[in-house]
């Protein structure tokens, strides 16, 4: 499991703002039409609130999509701490434009920081331990690659892209198939270079998927004990995955039984977006 590179991104970023700016702009922005032409503008983007700063590349796209005449200065970089009324770019060029851009740049911002923030937050409180926290497929849909990105911003990891990228075996799957044993074997028929992960309920189904070769098995909703328990029983075989049930007062505990990871949903579905602002100064 690779972490998202920002360098991988850029034809899915240009795609994201391109949706992004139809779904706005539509036709045309008719209350931007009002002001003259040739009036240009400057702006100031500020947060009101402490974060974790992301999407920088995000809102650089906006700006050339909108007008290519549009310059922005930046003063914080993907992953920078904020404080509240901190600075974070400088934007200056047509005053039609800079309005026009302004609710793409801020939504894009606003969410990826509020992803990187949280994702810090879970990663602060594991700090000293050598967990992996992952995030899940638990996204904003059509945004899925963004916030899997600013998880990273954040501190945290990722877990599989989608559906395709590796094999994620869970309850029912293993019904349909008949069985762990079964479901990993036709894995390994079908895709033998992919990942295999088995979700397990207990500590029984836990030494079958090891003993049939999975990569990583899933410890869902196990007891702190019989994930200590776990462990010990796989000495390094496979990597173990705790989920399920897992929340910010039980997270550091979970950590220090000694799992080599841990997935959270909520890093990137259970966020608030970041207050920041706007502040235009119309040059008459």
């Amino acid at each position: 499991m690779a972490n998202i590179q920002l360098d991988d991104l850029h034809e899915l970023i240009s795609a994201d703002v391109q949706r992004a700016l139809t779904e706005d702009v539509g036709s045309g922005d008719i209350t931007a039409a009002l002001i003259p032409a040739e009036r240009q503008a400057t702006a100031t983007i500020i947060t009101r609130e402490a974060a974790v700063f992301c999407g920088r590349a995000w809102a650089d796209e906006v700006l050339s999509q909108v007008d290519p005449a549009l310059q922005v200065e930046w003063l914080v970089a993907d992953g920078d701490i904020l404080t509240p009324n901190q600075l974070l770019c400088k934007i200056s060029g047509p005053a039609r434009s800079l309005l026009t851009a302004e609710r793409c740049i801020l939504n894009f911002l606003q969410t990826l920081s509020a992803t990187a923030t949280r994702s810090r937050h879970y990663a602060d409180i594991v700090a000293g331990t050598p967990v992996r926290l992952l995030d899940t497929r638990k996204t904003l849909p059509g945004l899925r690659m963004a916030q899997k990105y600013a998880v990273t911003c954040g501190g945290c990891h990722n877990h599989r892209i989608g559906l395709f990228d590796a094999f994620l075996i869970k309850e029912n799957h293993i019904a349909a198939c008949g069985g762990i044993t079964q479901a990993i074997a036709q894995a390994r028929l079908m895709a033998s270079g992919k990942p295999v992960e088995v979700e397990v309920e207990n500590l029984d189904e836990m030494q079958e998927a090891l003993e049939a070769g999975a990569d990583i098995i899933m410890l869902d909703e196990l007891s702190h004990a019989d994930m200590r328990t776990a462990v010990e029983r796989c000495e390094g075989r496979a990597k173990l995955e705790a989920s399920g049930g897992i929340t910010e007062a039980t997270l550091r505990s979970v950590a220090e039984t000694g799992v080599d990871y841990i997935s959270i949903g909520s890093m990137t579905k259970h966020i608030q977006a970041i207050d920041l602002s706007l502040r235009l100064n119309i040059k008459l």
